[in-house]
């Protein structure tokens, strides 16, 4: 008898028949479900009223996900040993090792007042502008916002933009002012501060600190006071929001639902408005935090969902789904994320590329707004054009693909996407440089470069090296404002208009240089604006390397084609024939840099006699050196690539 088939008997024989099926699942159960105890978690009792969906929203670092362990501990969701829980939700080890977080999570809580038992669906979000995306899909899911603020450092950047955004989606916000136990806290100050920048009465602002629990009781009273319930629709049909998903290797594609009106339960078979394909659920429960099995899900509850969907470009954020035979109108879908920034990605063995492509399609299941395009370079080989909403998206995906699915990867520069117009009045959308147009092409009318709003919030000592920053990378229409004028440490808020392709450069890193680390920064899309701009190709010996095209402006041709040159000349081995290394616009080079070739001394043998027999040798070698460069092939290796990619000196 095998040994599963004897340990189940065994089982069997020794436990009542009520524990026998739970038994059963928690040996053969393929995936972390947790199946609780329906007496815990019976869905009908908690009608619409009883529910509060609600987010954490705020600038990074200022401590969402420690509130979040506050809140699960506070609410018996998880256990609370003392310093045992350390952003419990932050579960990527990209988020562990950075200390940030970038994946939306949810976590389902039960919390009792007035001898009521309340569902709380919290939602914590991301606090970089790179994940933006991310914060306004969860958004859509919930009623109410806590807009955390530190004590601190008090409105930042992204603080202003996640408040906006709360707003323009009509959620109730609630003004936290977290932190207020460090010494170098301003609680006065900063409720001023969030008074005068959002309107926000100082009177309604809770004054917490997550890390020691202090006050954080409050802000559950809050959340069932202040944040509407859902308003589910009168119908009774099946009515489902999908949110967010995942990919598990044994059940498929897991979906979070968000559901509108009727009932969800094991076993229905649902139908997805955007595709109308039919899948029956296997599976339905919460996060709590982990899954936890209930058998349904009723209105307004968020939960997710097995359905034995097996291809991951089947869930679309925002599609709507209904029961089987009783059709629904699909509901408002979200708002497609626009790529910022473009890079290519290439595995370092061509061989590993077939792996890297299901990777990450895989990855994209978790992270929808990265956009994929196949691409093949005469560098690199075959790979794909992913498109990313900053720099620091594309490192974190960069990283989870090491991480997660163990591969090993080259990321060319990253670009931003430009237009050209052309004479027939068609406009073209070009985010690899390598089909940017060439100067002499008469076709093209203009070229166009994406223009973005900055926002900087720094201390007004900094305000000039800030103006000097903004001048150097093309930045115009400077505006300032005082935040807490009066007092002994007044905040200035720049806004600058400027173009995207001098963000993703180094202007971050400048920023916090030039600021010894105060200044926040936050930047929006206002479209297009015509540039002089050109495609710089870099050439070995006159053979051109497309994965080095960059598209730099007028102004900056000679400072990168210098700099770019002379990296290239430090990475590339010595041949045995000289290498010209040439930055070239059309036509016309605009940097140059010469590797000298390896010499052997062929005049080391001879002994005496005329000076002749020795000029007759040399020029022997050097007619040998001309025909080898004629024939000879300069390859860049890829340790070449990985350190002319890595780099970021090259840009500026």
């Amino acid at each position: 008898m095998h040994k599963w088939t004897r340990r189940l008997r065994l089982i069997e024989l020794s436990i009542p028949h009520s524990q026998y099926n739970k038994e059963f699942r928690r040996l053969f159960s393929c995936s972390h479900v947790v199946w609780s105890d329906s007496k815990q978690w019976k869905m009908v009792d908690f009608p619409p009223e009883r529910i509060r969906n609600f987010g954490i929203i705020a600038h990074i670092d200022h401590g969402k996900s420690t509130l979040a362990d506050r809140l699960l501990e506070l609410t018996g969701t998880i256990s609370s040993t003392a310093g045992a829980n350390k952003q419990v939700l932050d579960k990527l080890k990209v988020e562990r090792e950075r200390g940030i977080t970038v994946k939306a999570q949810t976590a389902s809580m039960i919390h009792h007042l007035d001898n009521n038992p309340y569902l709380l669906n919290l939602i914590d979000t991301p606090g970089h502008v790179d994940f933006s995306w991310e914060v306004l899909r969860s958004l859509a899911a919930c009623q109410g916002a806590l807009l955390l603020v530190d004590a601190t450092q008090g409105v930042q950047a992204q603080s202003l933009s996640v408040f906006h955004a709360a707003r323009e989606r009509g959620v109730k916000i609630i003004p936290v002012l977290n932190k207020i136990d460090l010494p170098a806290a301003d609680p006065e100050r900063i409720m001023g501060q969030m008074s005068s920048t959002f309107g926000i009465d100082p009177d309604e602002v809770l004054q917490i600190s997550a890390k020691t629990g202090l006050g954080v009781e409050s802000v559950l009273e809050a959340i069932i006071e202040r944040v509407p319930s859902p308003s589910p629709s009168p119908n009774t049909a099946l009515k489902a929001l999908l949110f967010d998903s995942s990919y598990d290797r044994y059940r498929g594609v897991i979906s979070l639902f968000n559901v509108q009106s009727g009932v969800l339960r094991r076993g229905d078979k649902i139908q997805s408005c955007h595709t109308n394909k039919k899948y029956d659920v296997i599976d339905v429960g919460v996060m709590n935090p982990e899954e936890t099995s209930t058998g349904s899900l009723h209105p307004g509850q968020v939960g997710y969902v097995a359905c034995n969907m097996k291809q991951s470009t089947e869930a679309h954020i925002g599609d709507t789904f209904f029961r089987v035979g009783e059709p629904v109108a699909p509901l408002g879908s979200f708002k497609a994320s626009k790529a910022m920034v473009y890079a290519g990605i290439f595995p370092i063995d061509n061989n590993d590329f077939p792996k890297l492509e299901e990777s990450i399609h895989r990855l994209t299941l978790t992270d929808r707004s990265v956009t994929v395009q196949r691409e093949s370079s005469t560098a690199l080989g075959q790979g794909h054009r992913l498109g990313f909403l900053g720099t620091l998206h594309m490192d974190v995906f960069r990283q989870r693909l090491e991480d997660e699915y163990d591969a090993n990867v080259i990321i060319t520069s990253p670009s931003v996407p430009y237009e050209a117009v052309y004479r027939n009045g068609k406009t073209k959308m070009i985010s690899n440089p390598v089909e940017f147009p060439e100067p002499g092409d008469f076709k093209v009318v203009e070229v166009r470069e994406p223009m973005v709003k900055a926002t900087i919030i720094v201390p007004d000592e900094y305000l000039g090296q800030m103006m000097e920053l903004i001048t150097s990378h093309r930045g115009g229409e400077i505006d300032h404002k005082y935040l807490d004028a009066g007092s002994t440490s007044a905040r200035v808020m720049l806004q600058s208009v400027m173009p995207l392709s001098e963000v993703v450069t180094d202007f971050f890193d400048q920023l916090k240089h030039r600021s010894s680390g105060f200044a926040s920064f936050d930047y929006e899309e206002v479209g297009y604006m015509k540039s002089d701009l050109h495609k710089m190709m870099f050439q070995l010996n006159g053979k051109p390397i497309d994965a080095l095209a960059m598209i730099v402006h007028k102004s900056n041709i000679a400072k990168v084609g210098r700099a770019w040159t002379k990296k290239l000349r430090e990475v590339i081995p010595r041949q045995l024939f000289e290498v010209a290394i040439q930055a070239v616009i059309g036509s016309k080079v605009q940097a140059r840099e010469t590797l000298s070739a390896i010499r052997k001394d062929v005049t080391a043998g001879l002994y005496g006699g005329h000076y002749e027999r020795k000029l007759k040798h040399l020029e022997r070698q050097k007619e040998s050196k001309k025909k080898m460069k004629r024939v000879g092939n300069v390859e860049l290796p890829q340790e070449a690539f990985f350190d002319m990619l890595r780099t970021k000196q090259g840009g500026k």
